[in-house]
């Protein structure tokens, strides 16, 4: 039986993280790999890598964890660059841009610093000229749909703007025609694994299951299952959630999701992406 870690965080238990390490857990006993659970807190001690596994399943946004594990020898899934890069949604676009995939029409915040500000704020007003209004308000770092703002004018915008303080951020183009709509795309190994089609009725333009949104099985366009798996490609990814919008011109880009969770889209499909990412692991490792 081969051995591999299982890495979480050790202040994330919610139910919905819980139920995370379960499947893994199961996932591996029928793949035939004995996975042990370890938490970030638990790197602590002189001797916590010794008779360490070659491979770690690492589920959590500890990137320098991650990167230490890397230098320490361990093949993880994902890797430390994959997890920055997911993390970080200015970082994924310039990874999508640069890979010249499409995504809706991005600008990148300019930088601030803590307990200096953004002064008048005028920027905001090429900002609203250039992508039109309304438009949406990203912090780089947030799950789950949170940390995403939709600003219909330019009060909202500097309303938004006084809330993330210095934090990095991005602004997109609204896609109103996908608005509280999306497609989750579940890429494991360079194949479209699973997807469901996430519907929000509440009238919330964000289609996150959190958020209220509803998970329906879909079966990927040939193109959007492409495009996912092209985007796992830009980011280094082993497996991820790609999100989808369907603009009027196609399918773009919305977000990646390195640590995604799969409840919901189990749930809607039959799919349990656990098993496909342990026999990747099992293959790769």
């Amino acid at each position: 039986m081969k051995e591999a870690w299982l890495v979480v965080s050790a202040f994330l238990r919610t139910p919905s993280f819980v139920a995370m390490e379960r499947a893994f857990l199961e996932a591996a006993a029928d793949a035939g790999i004995r996975l042990t659970l370890r938490d970030n807190a638990s790197f602590l001690k002189r001797d916590s890598f010794d008779a360490a596994p070659p491979a770690a399943l690492f589920f959590d946004k500890d990137v320098r964890l991650a990167q230490l594990m890397e230098q320490r020898g361990l093949r993880l899934f994902n890797r430390a660059r994959a997890i920055a890069v997911c993390d970080d949604k200015t970082a994924t676009f310039l990874a999508l841009e640069k890979a010249g995939l499409p995504q809706p029409r991005t600008l990148l915040g300019p930088v601030t610093y803590p307990r200096v500000g953004y002064g008048d704020m005028a920027f905001l007003d090429i900002i609203a000229h250039e992508l039109g209004l309304p438009l949406v308000i990203k912090e780089g770092y947030g799950s789950f749909g949170r940390q995403v703002y939709l600003a219909r004018t330019a009060a909202e915008m500097r309303r938004v703007l006084s809330l993330t303080e210095a934090r990095p951020l991005l602004f997109q183009s609204f896609i109103s025609e996908s608005a509280g709509e999306d497609l989750r795309i579940y890429v494991v190994g360079g194949e479209a694994v699973a997807a469901i089609r996430r519907v929000n009725p509440s009238g919330d333009f964000r289609a996150n299951l959190e958020n209220g949104g509803v998970a329906y099985a879909h079966k990927p366009s040939p193109q959007e299952a492409a495009l996912a798996i092209k985007a796992c490609q830009a980011v280094h990814a082993d497996f991820a959630g790609v999100d989808i919008l369907i603009g009027n011109e196609g399918p773009l880009i919305c977000e990646i999701n390195s640590n995604a969770h799969f409840s919901g889209l189990r749930e809607a499909t039959g799919i349990n992406p656990a098993r496909h990412i342990l026999r990747l692991i099992k293959k790769e490792a």
